[in-house]
């Protein structure tokens, strides 16, 4: 059972996280409309696949942006609301490496487009 708890507050730093994203995601950020397009912009070094770093530095955006103090901590007055639990760089980076893992039904170590179109797992 304590196993559900970590779980749990990283589920709900990801959910203030994506939130936050949608309130402040650049204008470029809110036309992409397709998987290719998503491909596009998060695929660095444009070998038509997704690695890791670039997932995380794509999705990690919106950390980066809340973070005003640049001290890789989200703490309680940079989160919306003004409350909740500190949330560290290092920790979101797991979470979003975590997700990756489970969108890489491949296990090549790259996203596709039609990976990152699955449903998240």
């Amino acid at each position: 059972m304590a196993a559900a708890r970590p779980r749990l507050a990283i589920t709900r730093g990801m959910a203030v996280l994506a939130v936050a994203a949608s309130l402040s995601a650049p204008a470029a950020m809110a036309q992409v409309t397709g998987t290719d397009q998503y491909v596009a912009r998060m695929d660095i070094d444009r070998d038509g696949r997704v690695a890791l770093t670039e997932y995380q530095a794509w999705m990690g955006y919106a950390f980066e942006r809340m973070d005003r103090n640049g001290d890789g901590q989200l703490t309680a007055d940079e989160l919306p609301g003004g409350r909740g639990a500190a949330i560290s760089l290092s920790a979101h980076r797991e979470t979003l490496a975590a997700a990756f893992r489970r969108q890489d039904a491949n296990r090549d170590g790259f996203l596709s487009a039609r990976e990152l179109a699955a449903p998240p797992q």
